[in-house]
């Protein structure tokens, strides 16, 4: 039979919610000591964090000569490339989304490249294709612009559902296939895809499993005044001209390292299970946040959701200078994880109710270790 939880409507005290379920102990403990003989991975070094905050450092200061302000869109971006994760931006035009992408790839010294996505889009622009070689009498392969270290989708939500199911492979295996050959894609491999939000005409919502596919989305905001009177002021001074590059800064190596570095950042099992008992939150929200809320959840978040905090929690305590991370860490990521993954029903939108909102009060809901 199952168990019944009343609406708490203010008038009085709710009644306490169910024990949150404690994650199951992995046939191998995860913290405990490591049986004798038994090899386990190292953590990261003193040394591995002063070379860490280098490369990061240099990547930041090379990043804020074009770039002004938009702080968090700098973070964002810079775990997403730490974690080897997708990053999905949305704003109304203007922002400096393309902008921040290739400042970022001209900074990291890579490829970049930039697909303006269109309805007419088709997978082979993306991919690439085979062209007959009339000389030869063969088949030649022509790598399409998803094969570079940063690629930029943008307006992705322009594209239709063919083409956007063409970047799944990419984004999830590192690879694409054309005339049934495997062509791997370079490492790092970064894909920064924006949505416009103000202007639907002509655009195909992105499906569930793709918005998945991103570890992480960020909503860009408008520039503060100040920092909109220094954009002016160096729009004067040519530092923002299409032509003006960024010197690059650090070498491919140098993110592989950072990539490693980030890898043996050490995440305590409290955490891990927090991040489980959070995600089991969103899947079963009612005993927890009450039905009036649960109602407006239409589907929680995947294991990808854990996953990427698991990911994106080490690579921001590493942004911070640490070897281990934090609750806070987790916490701080809690939109840019969740807010694509727990989607919310029309009955939500329809009454006003963001998921930034649903995501805070099942925070509230899970005890912080």
């Amino acid at each position: 039979m199952t168990e019944s939880f009343p609406v708490f409507d203010g008038a009085s005290a709710p009644p306490p919610p169910p024990p949150l379920p404690p994650a199951p102990r992995p046939s191998t403990p995860i913290a405990s000591a490591p049986a004798p003989g038994r090899a386990t991975a190292p953590s990261a070094s003193d040394g591995d964090l002063a070379r860490a905050r280098e490369i990061i450092r240099i990547i930041s200061d090379s990043y804020s000569t074009k770039m002004v302000g938009q702080e968090r869109l700098r973070t964002s971006l810079l775990v997403s490339l730490i974690a080897g994760g997708h990053i999905l931006l949305e704003s109304v035009p203007g922002l400096a989304k393309t902008t921040a992408a290739s400042t970022l790839a001209d900074t990291v010294k890579a490829s970049f490249k930039r697909i303006q996505c269109t309805p007419d889009l088709l997978p082979s622009d993306i991919t690439g294709s085979q062209i007959y070689d009339a000389a030869t009498g063969t088949f030649r392969t022509v790598l399409g612009p998803v094969h570079a270290n940063f690629v930029l989708l943008d307006e992705i939500n322009r594209s239709s559902a063919k083409t956007q199911s063409a970047m799944l492979e990419a984004m999830q295996e590192r690879q694409t296939t054309i005339g049934g050959e495997v062509h791997p894609l370079p490492r790092p491999f970064l894909v920064i895809a924006t949505q416009n939000p103000i202007e639907q005409e002509g655009t195909y919502e992105l499906p569930e499993a793709q918005m998945d596919r991103f570890l992480l989305k960020e909503i860009v905001e408008y520039p503060s005044p100040a920092e909109e009177f220094e954009i002016l002021g160096r729009i004067d001074s040519g530092v923002l001209d299409p032509d003006r590059h960024v010197p690059g800064a650090v070498s491919l190596d140098d993110v592989h390292d950072l990539q490693q570095i980030a890898s043996r950042v050490y995440v305590d099992p409290a955490i891990r299970n927090y991040i489980v008992q959070l995600a089991y939150v969103t899947r079963n929200p009612a005993p927890y946040i009450g039905e009036e809320r649960a109602r407006f959840i239409k589907y929680g978040a995947s294991p990808r959701a854990s996953i990427a905090f698991l990911q994106a929690s080490r690579a921001l305590a590493l942004l911070k200078g640490r070897a281990h991370v934090l609750p806070e860490d987790v916490r701080e990521l809690r939109h840019l994880v969740l807010r694509h993954r727990v989607l919310l029903t029309f009955e939500a939108d329809a009454e006003g109710i963001r998921s930034e909102e649903i995501i805070d009060q099942i925070f509230g809901a899970v005890p912080t270790p």
